[in-house]
């Protein structure tokens, strides 16, 4: 099936209805209607509902959407597998959660340039379950992700049991206040342990969904926040930031997720080097493992009160 027509119908769901998705596909609205006519005779189904509030699926569109990305996302990876830059032998591409990718990512990519030369490589930063649905699909090579979901056909492999610490930018460390706080979103787990602990920071002044972000804002504006220790390492060795005393700690581990039939030449180099990097500052680390961060001291709301 022409790929044309998924991606027309992909965009119609994106934008909520026919004219914007003309609008992004640059066509007219009537090109558009008429391909999802064909897309529909295709089928034999009907895909979307018209209203005046915009475009809905109906169930088949519903049932349809799944295969729809599948498809476009296959001939990309196809697209990518047969276009291999001169000089390589194979394309690997990753994809990396928007809270781990740094600095693992790059140090990964200057390691595969020196140690698999032959291989062109692809990078590509989102959300878990956009990632692992990639690496199922085949459009990802490996995903690094936080606390992947076990699924049918995945191998699952720890990398590194990151360390979620507390540091601030005071030359008096202290219990962190509200109106100086960070508050960086490490994921629904992180702010469950988080909120038992300091049940008084759930209302920070500044909230933020990147963790370089956070840490920038950080180190500009001056505050409290928990960020990943091995990114801040350099700033706790220059004086910038120190660590708040007794504070706990929270694990944030990375694993790499890579298809069970993979191309054991193309994922084994690249596996090689994320365990090369994820260990090369070699930090300070616990026996046990785990998916859920978990306070390394516990501590009361009434210490930090």
């Amino acid at each position: 099936m022409d790929t044309v027509l998924a991606r027309t119908f992909l965009e119609i769901v994106a934008a909520g209805n026919f004219g914007r998705a003309a609008e992004r596909l640059h066509v007219t609205q009537t090109a558009v209607s008429a391909r999802v006519r064909t897309l529909e005779d295709q089928l034999g189904r009907r895909l979307f509902v018209r209203s005046k509030a915009g475009a809905s699926l109906t169930p088949a569109g519903q049932r349809f959407l799944r295969y729809a990305r599948m498809l476009v996302q296959a001939w990309e990876r196809a697209r990518h597998q047969v276009a291999v830059p001169p000089g390589r032998r194979a394309v690997l591409t990753i994809g990396c959660e928007i809270s781990l990718w740094d600095p693992l990512l790059l140090d990964w990519l200057l390691w595969m340039r020196r140690a698999a030369p032959h291989l062109a490589l692809r990078t590509e930063v989102g959300f878990p379950d956009n990632l692992l649905t990639q690496v199922a699909d085949g459009v990802l090579d490996i995903a690094v992700v936080y606390a992947p979901q076990q699924r049918p056909g995945l191998k699952i492999e720890l990398l590194i049991e990151e360390r979620l610490v507390l540091v601030t930018t005071s030359k008096r460390p202290r219990a962190p206040r509200p109106a100086d706080y960070v508050f960086v979103d490490w994921g629904p787990e992180f702010a469950a342990q988080h909120n038992l602990a300091f049940p008084a920071l759930s209302n920070a002044a500044v909230f933020a969904g990147l963790g370089p972000l956070g840490r920038e804002y950080l180190l500009q504006a001056g505050g409290a926040g928990y960020f990943r220790l091995n990114v801040v390492r350099q700033h706790l060795k220059s004086g910038r930031l120190r660590l708040v005393p007794g504070a706990p700690e929270f694990l944030y581990p990375a694993y790499a997720v890579y298809s069970e039939s993979a191309d054991e030449k193309i994922v084994a180099p690249a596996l090689a080097g994320l365990r090369q990097v994820a260990v090369a500052p070699a930090p300070a680390r616990t026996r046990k493992t785990g998916r859920r961060p978990r306070a390394r001291r516990p501590t009361t709301a009434r210490q930090w009160a």
